[in-house]
């Protein structure tokens, strides 16, 4: 079984740096540097004389932009923004609450409270209205209950969709107010 153990792959870095960069001429920025177009062989030296890395950062500007700087920092501080980032960004979870056209008042209630919890947690509720056999023709009455559900929650949340009938399912997205 010869061949099998190669070690580990080995991912080419996601910019160009230092003599890996192909084109002639570079615009060069960094800290406590005027930006200049000088050739990479110049440019090169000046960034090995502070003892940092040239690295290409917007390869298809003309001339390319290079940056002297310490590329491992970089690629920490890169790691970190988009950790932060992915950590700032909100995941919207959507509950669904199914009522029926002719739901009594203590369900009614009921499913009422679970939607305020949902709404207070940050989540959108779908509230459906579910048409079984030949109650379609109920359509109003379903309707009602709907407008009724995002009359009581106003203060919790305020309707994205009114409600519309899709097949034998009729409903309407409520989405929780700002605080």
């Amino acid at each position: 079984m010869k061949g099998r153990g190669r070690g580990p792959v080995r991912k080419e870095p996601d910019h160009r740096i230092n003599e890996r960069i192909t084109a002639p001429m570079v615009r060069v920025v960094g800290e406590d540097i005027e930006p200049v177009i000088l050739s990479v062989r110049d440019a090169l030296k000046m960034a090995y004389d502070q003892g940092l890395d040239l690295v290409e950062i917007s390869p298809n500007a003309n001339p390319p932009v290079c940056k002297i700087i310490e590329y491992q920092k970089y690629l920490y501080e890169q790691k970190k923004k988009q950790k932060e980032m992915k950590a700032n960004s909100t995941k919207i979870v959507v509950k669904e609450i199914r009522l029926s056209p002719n739901i009594g008042e203590h369900d009614f209630d009921f499913l009422l409270k679970h939607a305020i919890n949902f709404l207070q947690g940050g989540n959108k509720v779908k509230v459906e209205v579910f048409f079984k056999g030949r109650s379609i023709v109920y359509k109003d009455q379903g309707e009602a209950q709907l407008l009724k559900f995002a009359q009581a929650l106003l203060d919790y949340g305020k309707p994205e969709t009114m409600p519309h009938l899709e097949g034998k399912k009729m409903f309407m997205m409520l989405a929780p107010k700002k605080n």
